[in-house]
């Protein structure tokens, strides 16, 4: 009597709960082979727009992840188990989670918008925070640069994306600023004849754009003249130093006093 009892039993569970549990097997088998033709078609979409690999592999997991979430609350769903509560304690998670690394967030919203948007790309020369370097490491929460003094620079990307960027590299060359003063008893016109002869002799600077040689200031103690040629961005700092010596060897060599203070000393007799 007993076991007749737990077969009927057994029988009305496989009537009620059967058809449920097979209609769930079935979603969970196509909707598992739907969400490899999506991921798939994502993948290819990125590769074809040219995303970061390492943004490309951290959207595509976290697609994954929740398509694989949404899923399972459908198959549970369909079996007949209540997934709000569920779903309830997953968004309250999350938003727990969030609140909690709220700077993190901030962090890889950034990194997402650098490798999207590539304001700079792995070994561009970039100013940004107030430090120089060479970008050595785009990752999805900071961007690490070599610093000119070979010193490993690791800046937020939330504060990166943020603020502004100069990119060096992009345009391929640079202007070098620099700034000389000769005395005032100094000829003008064979002062910049100099500056010319100087830079027509550097092998590294261009000839085009032509560089820009002129009075910048009448100082105190000093003509001031700026002299700006243009190099290829990775000869900027041998165009910067070279120049400035060969200045100071080429004035010497032309009578042309560069003026430096001179204490006066004054003696009261008494």
């Amino acid at each position: 009597m007993d076991t007749q009892k737990w077969i009927d039993k057994g029988y009305d569970l496989i009537v009620e709960f059967g058809p449920k549990l097979i209609a769930a097997i079935l979603i969970w088998i196509i909707g598992g082979w739907i969400l490899k033709i999506i991921i798939k078609g994502i993948r290819k979409a990125m590769t074809k727009a040219n995303y970061e690999e390492s943004l490309k592999k951290f959207l595509l997991n976290l697609i994954s992840w929740i398509l694989k979430i949404v899923l399972i609350l459908v198959v549970l769903g369909t079996v007949g188990i209540e997934t709000t509560s569920f779903a309830a304690i997953l968004a309250a998670a999350v938003l727990a989670v969030g609140l909690a690394l709220q700077g993190s967030l901030g962090n890889f919203a950034g990194g997402v918008l650098i490798m999207i948007f590539k304001p700079f790309k792995i070994g561009d020369l970039i100013e940004a925070q107030g430090e120089i370097g060479v970008v050595k490491e785009i990752e999805i929460f900071t961007t690490k640069l070599t610093g000119l003094s070979n010193r490993e620079l690791i800046i937020p990307n939330g504060a990166l994306s943020n603020g502004n960027i100069i990119n060096f590299t992009t345009e391929g060359t640079r202007r070098v600023d620099l700034v000389f003063g000769v005395g005032y008893d100094s000829d003008i016109k064979k002062t910049k004849e100099v500056f010319n002869k100087v830079l027509e002799s550097h092998p590294l600077v261009l000839s085009q754009p032509a560089p820009t040689i002129a009075v910048s200031e009448l100082a105190d103690s000093s003509i001031n003249f700026v002299v700006r040629p243009w190099c290829n961005t990775n000869d900027y700092w041998d165009v910067y130093f070279g120049i400035t010596e060969d200045v100071k060897e080429a004035l010497d060599a032309a009578g042309i006093e560069i003026p430096y203070p001179h204490a006066v000393e004054i003696q009261k007799e008494g």
